[in-house]
């Protein structure tokens, strides 16, 4: 059965790359639709190369913070950090891509809805960017009890919540059958060593199910033309290790503990 697969992904990161690999690779597991949760550019070179993709592949979208902030013409990405380390970083990438944007894309983005709810066989489904309370919101596997996932879906009104912003994919279903899910970002890897990155493919039925799926892509090239670009050193090394480098101080510490930094 393929008709009731969905992809979702979140992060692309200017990693338009992985992003078509991503595609490609969802439609091949027979998902139906595939859906972006926003944050299209930052690390990554060349920002204008994703919005043809997104086309072409038919990549429902709706908006991260990124989008919030080009579309406002902002000069921060409100990130939500609050370390001076991780500020400094985020505002190289905003800085980068705010620059490379086309200012048509910056118009569409402001077009984007900043969450998407759908009936997902007889569940009922959101998604949001960082949570459905604010789009900057850190929602992290150690630091997100099921007590506090329950009211977050309670107050959302729904039985399934994807989410994304915090660049680590999670899923805890809990005890009464409701699924909170953060699909990960596909812009980088998972701070994990490898350097494929990762979406979710959900399958509805009796269960829902919740697969990810690994991508490899040429990675190498998307760090030479970083390089190319004179984009932080820093970010180039994420790339081609698997590792984050920056935007560290911001993880929870059972999350930095399983980093190599």
């Amino acid at each position: 059965m393929t008709s009731d697969r969905i992809a979702v992904f979140g992060g692309v990161y200017s990693n338009y790359l992985a992003l078509d690999a991503v595609c490609r690779d969802a439609r091949r597991r027979g998902a139906h639709t595939l859906y972006c949760l926003g944050d299209l550019g930052s690390f990554g070179p060349h920002p204008e190369r994703v919005f043809p993709l997104l086309d072409s592949h038919r990549v429902v979208t709706i908006q991260g913070n990124y989008e919030v902030s080009l579309a406002a013409r902002r000069d921060d990405c409100q990130c939500g950090y609050t370390d001076p380390r991780d500020n400094r970083f985020a505002r190289l990438a905003y800085e980068y891509t705010a620059e490379k944007t086309p200012e048509a894309a910056k118009d569409w983005m402001g077009s984007l809805p900043a969450a998407l709810r759908k009936d997902f066989g007889h569940r009922s489904l959101l998604m949001a960017h960082g949570s459905p309370r604010k789009v900057n919101e850190f929602l992290w596997r150690s630091t997100s009890p099921a007590p506090f996932l329950r009211r977050l879906l309670d107050e959302a009104r729904t039985e399934v919540l994807l989410v994304t912003h915090t660049g680590l994919p999670w899923h805890r279903r809990l005890p009464d059958g409701r699924h909170v899910v953060n699909v990960g970002v596909i812009g980088r890897p998972a701070n994990n060593g490898r350097t494929e990155v990762v979406y979710a493919l959900l399958t509805e039925g009796e269960e829902l199910d919740v697969e990810w799926s690994w991508v490899a892509y040429d990675h190498r090239r998307l760090a030479r033309e970083m390089e190319e670009e004179r984009i932080p050193k820093e970010f180039v090394e994420t790339i081609l290790t698997g590792w984050w480098t920056t935007c560290l101080e911001i993880l929870p510490a059972k999350e930095r503990a399983e980093g190599r930094f």
